[in-house]
């Protein structure tokens, strides 16, 4: 058998769906190889921006290294944008989901904050609250969010930032992707 004979869900048999068990296993092998193909392709930007968005991505995730961050947030500053071309008016939340399995609690929830954490620095200049990260004041991750945005985040729009390529951050990614993914009922967040 190569394909399933179902063609409804409900009607597929144990062999059916441990073959298609068999190929999804495989499927997920390759995420980290298909994240970088699609960081590869973000050679433009949006009207107005000095550099793209690989070369956003690039000077976050090197900023990142370059403050000694794990490498798991480092991967996650490389990331932390990929929403953009998808979901740009829920880019933190779409890059947070694709992390989700891979990373702990506390850099899902940065990478799902952050969109609202740097309004911080633009919000005021569109009539809108800068000040929407403080409904999350007390949260345990709260501070580490506010650190991401200003170290990492909005500092990385210079065309003269020397970054590292995207081939330097490969491996990384590739070691995150191959983690066993946490369980979610171990991550109730």
């Amino acid at each position: 058998m190569k394909t399933v004979n179902f063609t409804q869900m409900k009607d597929g048999t144990k062999e059916e769906y441990l073959l298609l068990d068999k190929h999804e296993k495989n499927y997920i092998d390759g995420t980290a190889d298909r994240i970088l193909k699609f960081m590869e392709g973000l050679q433009s930007t949006l009207e107005g921006y000095k550099i793209t968005r690989l070369e956003h991505s690039l000077q976050s995730a090197t900023r990142a290294l370059n403050d000694k961050a794990d490498e798991e947030m480092i991967v996650a500053a490389l990331l932390h944008d990929i929403g953009d071309e998808l979901a740009p008016l829920n880019h933190s939340e779409y890059a947070a989901a694709v992390l989700k399995p891979y990373v702990t609690k506390k850099t899902h929830w940065i990478i799902e904050k952050h969109g609202e954490f740097q309004m911080y620095y633009y919000a005021h200049h569109l009539g809108r609250n800068r000040n929407l990260r403080d409904k999350y004041k007390g949260h345990e991750y709260y501070a580490d969010t506010v650190n991401f945005c200003e170290k990492w985040d909005q500092a990385s729009f210079d065309p003269n930032y020397k970054s590292l390529s995207l081939n330097d951050f490969k491996p990384m990614v590739k070691r995150i992707f191959a983690r066993k993914p946490y369980s979610l009922l171990e991550r109730s967040i």
